[in-house]
């Protein structure tokens, strides 16, 4: 197998593998906020912030996984 085959495979593997606990992560934060939400509407400003912190600390995953993506296409 070609090199640069094999650096788009395995770019293509840590993307797909590594964006999956981060999608299912952020849907379930924002399903619980919603549903905390639906429970206690006057409790809205002090969820929504704190849910949108929550999800940016779940997407962390997917940028470190896009950079070894990047390190493998490019640096290896």
């Amino acid at each position: 197998m070609e090199p640069l085959i094999a650096k788009m495979f395995a770019a293509a593997i840590v993307m797909g593998v590594g964006s999956i606990a981060p999608a299912f992560s952020e849907g379930w934060i924002a399903a619980k906020a919603m549903e905390a939400i639906g429970r206690n509407p006057a409790a809205s400003d002090k969820i929504a912030p704190n849910m949108i912190v929550a999800m940016a600390i779940a997407e962390t995953a997917a940028i470190f996984c896009f950079v070894i993506a990047l390190i493998i296409l490019f640096a290896v």
